[in-house]
């Protein structure tokens, strides 16, 4: 894989100055989980060690714990002879992916909702303007982390740590299948408008409700997400 010199010295520079602060395999997997989720490497590219620690300045060693992570949170896959390649979810792992959320989520919402409090209410009010101005800036990179924050948010409450890390790691491999999502089936508005009315819902002590919507966002966006996959790849053949 080669990579251009602008993108080495713009990677390779953060991880330096961040080192006070993380360590140096940390720094290497958010660099490459954000470079996954933004596109730049597309599904099936292969993510060398040498050329990576070429371009980051560090030992192969921080590379292979970073790629190990990444392949333990779906974002690449380590295969036998080829190295870590980043992964393409199927229209069948797609639904498992989103049939599995809706499975999981309302049920975490529907136990914590009752303990939320007006400063969780603030704070997810806050997420929500934010996210709103990303929309409207196209601002793809920051979809998915203040999509997850909300969601976040919303269970902070439910006292069931397991469920809520299974669901991070969920939210996690739905990151860039959201913004393709987001950006390419016009679900913005749609998502904007229910994720508001989440929040008024449970605010308002109508869970019920809230569980039912939470439900239905989540099957909304795994079955459009779906369909767009299923016509590119039917575009693709048809090239």
């Amino acid at each position: 894989m080669h990579l251009p010199p602008s993108r080495i010295k713009s990677e390779s520079a953060p991880i330096g100055k961040g080192l006070r602060h993380r360590t140096i395999a940390s720094a290497v997997v958010d660099a490459l989980r954000r470079r996954i989720l933004d596109g730049e490497f597309g599904a099936g590219t292969q993510l060398r060690q040498d050329s990576l620690a070429q371009e980051f300045g560090v030992s192969r060693i921080p590379i292979r714990e970073a790629l190990l992570q990444l392949d333990a949170e779906g974002l690449v896959k380590i295969l036998p002879h080829r190295g870590a390649v980043v992964t393409e979810l199927s229209v069948a792992e797609i639904r498992e992916l989103f049939d599995l959320r809706a499975l999981l989520e309302p049920r975490l919402l529907r136990l914590s909702a009752p303990h939320l409090t007006d400063k969780d209410y603030a704070e997810l009010e806050k997420i929500l303007r934010e996210y709103s101005r990303e929309l409207k800036a196209r601002h793809v990179d920051r979809w998915g982390e203040l999509n997850t924050a909300f969601h976040a948010g919303l269970y902070r409450h439910a006292g069931q740590p397991r469920t809520v890390t299974i669901v991070a790691a969920l939210l996690q491999n739905c990151d860039r299948y959201t913004r393709l999502q987001l950006t390419y089936t016009k679900g913005l508005q749609r998502a904007e408008t229910e994720h508001a009315e989440l929040v008024r819902l449970c605010r308002g002590g109508d869970i019920e409700r809230a569980a039912a919507l939470l439900r239905r966002h989540i099957e909304n966006v795994g079955d459009s997400l779906a369909t767009f996959i299923a016509s590119r790849a039917g575009m693709a053949m048809g090239a």
